[in-house]
């Protein structure tokens, strides 16, 4: 069974939150928790929390398992671009230049790996 968890507004622009999603995607999530923990990017804290969000939800819906026992992999991660506040900026000669403050909404699905048996 799987879990979700959502971040909404975050001030970050999509771009670059994407590059991080993009190296998550399809990890088990101890490897994902340690990668964003040590990660250099600032995106990588807001992501950590995230992704540590969706394991618990995910044990809260599975009462009895813990994420430890469970081989939990995170199955998709997607960025879309939030609101955008729009600014201005002086510029030479009585112009004003605009500046867009974007933000972005990340969703994590964190699922349980299929074990097959041969």
């Amino acid at each position: 069974m799987e879990a979700v968890a959502k971040l909404r507004n975050y001030p970050t622009s999509p771009r670059k939150m994407r590059l991080l999603a993009d190296e998550i995607r399809g990890m088990q999530v101890e490897k994902a928790l340690a990668l964003l923990e040590h990660h250099p990017q600032h995106s990588s804290t807001p992501l950590h929390k995230l992704l540590w969000s969706a394991v618990k939800n995910w044990e809260q819906k599975n009462e009895g398992q813990s994420a430890a026992d469970a081989a939990l992999v995170v199955k998709t991660v997607f960025v879309d671009g939030g609101r955008t506040l729009k600014r201005m900026r002086p510029a030479p000669q009585g112009r004003g230049y605009r500046v867009r403050k974007r933000s972005n909404h990340v969703t994590i699905i964190v699922d349980q790996t299929e074990v097959s048996v041969n």
